[in-house]
C-alpha cells in the first residue's frame, strides 16, 4: 500500500494562485485643442451643403437638363432636411445616446452620398440630397452636444477651437465648391458634407460617456415640428421654386395647422418634443433671435456676394474664395479671443461683429458695389457667425440641465438654420426685381437685428433674468 504525501497531493491538485488583479488604465481623454479640432471637423463639412453646392447648380442644370426651379430643390431639400435632422437628432441623443445618433447619421450621410453620385435625373438627386442632409444634421447635433456637455473648465477652450474651425470651413466653402466643380465634377461638390465621415471615428470614443436617458421621443411632437419647419422653409422658398398658387395655399394651411398643433402640444405636455421649459426660457429665445439674424445675414450674403462679384466685376469663383479666406482668419482669431473672456466681453464682441457686418453690407449700394466693401461685409459675417455659435452654445450649456443639452442646443441651431433659410430666400426673391448691390444693402437688416438682440444676452458675470 502506497502512502501519498499530503503535501504533494495539495501541490498537484490545488489550482494555481490567482494573479494579482490588474487595473486597466483608461485612455487619456483628448486635450482641449484636439477635442475642438475633432468636433469642428465633424461639424464643418455641414456648411458645404449650401454654400459650396450653390456654386455647382449651373452645372447640375446643364448635366441633368433640369429647369432652374427644379434645380433650386437641390438646395431647398438640403436646407429642409438639415434643419429637421438637427432637431430630431438632438432629442434622439438625449433619449437614445449620442453614439446611436452618430452611427445612424453616418449611415444616412453615406447612403445619401451614394445616391447623389449615381443619380440619373434631378428627382433622384434631390432625394439623395435629402438623405445626405439628414445625416449631416445628425453630425452637427453630435458635435454641438459634445461641445456643450464638455466640462465647464474645458468648454470655453473647446468652443474657441470649434468656432475657429467652423469659420475656416465657412470662408473656404465657395473656394472648395469652385475648385471641385471646375477641376473634378459637380457631383463631388454636392457630397462634400460627407467629409464629416472622416471625423466620425475620431469622436466615436467620446460618445461612450453620453448614454441616453431612455425617455420617449414624443413622436407626435416630432411630426408636428417636422411639418411646421418643412412647410415654413418651402413657403419662404416658393418664389425661387416657382410653386403654383394652389401649392402655396396648401403649404400655408399646413404651416398654420402644424404650428398651432405644435404650440398646443408644447403648452399641454411639459416633456413634449419641444420642451416647454426650454422654449419658454427668455434667454433661449433671445439667443435664438440673435443667431437667426446673424445666420440670415451670412446665408443671404453668400447667395448674393458671389453673384455680384462675378457679374459686376468679372471675378472668378476661385478668386472670390481666395479673397474670402481672410474672413476665416478673422473669425478664428475672434473666436479664440471671445473664449478667453469671462467678463461679458464675448457678448459685446458678438454685438460688434454683427453690427460691423450690417454697416458694411448697408454701405455697398452707396459705393456702387465696391469689392472691398463686399468682401469686408461677408468676412465680418463669417466672424459674427463663429462668435455667435461660441457665445450662444456657452450660455445655453451653462443654464440647461445636462440631460437636456443635446435637444436644447439642437433646437437652437434649428432656429439658426431657419434664419439662414429666410436670408437666402429673401436674397433670391429680391434679386428678381433689384440690382444685386441693392439686395446686399437690404440684407444688412438681418445682422442688425442680430446685433440688437445680442445686447439682451447675459454675460458670464451677470444674472440671466428670465
Amino acid at each position: 500500500m502506497t502512502t501519498e504525501n499530503p503535501s504533494v497531493r495539495a501541490s498537484t491538485t490545488a489550482p494555481p494562485a490567482a494573479a494579482p488583479p490588474t487595473t486597466a488604465t483608461p485612455a487619456a481623454a483628448p486635450g482641449v485643442r484636439s477635442t475642438g479640432l475633432r468636433l469642428g471637423a465633424l461639424f464643418g463639412p455641414v456648411i458645404f451643403g449650401v454654400t459650396a453646392a450653390g456654386v455647382a447648380l449651373p452645372e447640375v442644370a446643364r448635366a441633368l437638363e433640369a429647369s432652374p426651379s427644379a434645380v433650386a430643390w437641390v438646395l431647398t431639400a438640403h436646407a429642409l432636411a438639415l434643419g429637421i435632422g438637427t432637431a430630431l437628432a438632438g432629442r434622439a441623443a438625449d433619449a437614445r445616446g449620442i453614439r446611436f445618433v452618430l452611427l445612424t447619421g453616418g449611415l444616412l450621410l453615406a447612403a445619401g452620398a451614394v445616391v447623389c453620385l449615381t443619380a440619373p435625373h434631378i428627382g433622384v438627386l434631390v432625394a439623395g440630397r435629402f438623405l445626405l442632409a439628414a445625416g449631416s444634421g445628425a453630425m452637427s447635433s453630435v458635435a454641438l452636444a459634445l461641445a456643450a456637455s464638455s466640462p465647464p473648465d474645458r468648454r470655453p477652450g473647446i468652443l474657441a477651437i470649434f468656432g475657429a474651425v467652423m469659420s475656416v470651413f465657412s470662408a473656404g466653402a465657395t473656394l472648395a465648391g469652385g475648385v471641385v466643380t471646375e477641376w473634378l465634377t459637380w457631383r463631388l461638390t454636392l457630397v462634400l458634407p460627407a467629409l464629416s465621415l472622416l471625423a466620425l471615428p475620431l469622436v466615436l470614443r467620446q460618445t461612450a460617456a453620453r448614454p441616453g436617458s431612455g425617455r420617449s421621443l414624443d413622436l407626435g411632437g416630432a411630426l408636428l415640428l417636422t411639418a411646421t419647419a418643412a412647410s415654413f422653409l418651402i413657403l419662404i422658398q416658393s418664389s425661387a421654386l416657382s410653386l403654383s398658387v394652389g401649392t402655396v395655399t396648401v403649404t400655408a394651411v399646413l404651416l398654420v395647422l402644424a404650428g398651432a398643433g405644435l404650440v398646443v402640444r408644447t403648452v399641454r405636455v411639459p416633456e413634449s418634443f419641444v420642451p416647454r421649459s426650454i422654449v419658454g426660457d427668455s434667454m433661449f429665445v433671445r439667443a435664438a433671435l440673435t443667431g437667426a439674424g446673424v445666420y440670415a445675414g451670412l446665408f443671404g450674403a453668400m447667395y448674393a456676394v458671389p453673384q455680384l462679384l462675378v457679374r459686376e466685376h468679372d471675378w472668378s469663383v476661385l478668386s472670390i474664395g481666395l479673397w474670402l479666406l481672410p474672413g476665416a482668419v478673422l473669425g478664428a482669431a475672434l473666436s479664440r479671443y471671445a473664449a478667453s473672456r469671462r467678463d461679458g466681453r464675448a457678448g459685446v464682441l458678438l454685438m460688434v461683429t454683427a453690427l460691423a457686418c450690417a454697416v458694411l453690407l448697408a454701405s455697398v449700394p452707396f459705393a456702387d458695389g465696391a469689392p472691398v466693401l463686399v468682401i469686408a461685409g461677408a468676412s465680418t459675417g463669417f466672424a459674427a457667425f463663429a462668435v455667435t455659435q461660441l457665445v450662444t452654445t456657452e450660455l445655453l450649456s451653462a443654464s440647461i440641465a445636462p440631460q437636456q443639452r443635446g435637444g436644447a442646443v439642437s433646437l437652437l441651431n434649428l432656429t439658426f438654420f431657419v434664419g439662414g433659410g429666410v436670408g437666402s430666400a429673401a436674397a433670391g426673391a429680391l434679386a428678381k426685381s433689384m440690382e444685386l448691390t441693392g439686395v446686399v444693402g437690404v440684407l444688412a437688416v438681418f445682422p442688425l437685428l442680430g446685433a440688437v438682440f445680442a445686447l439682451t444676452l447675459p454675460g458670464p458675470g451677470r444674472p440671466r433674468g428670465n
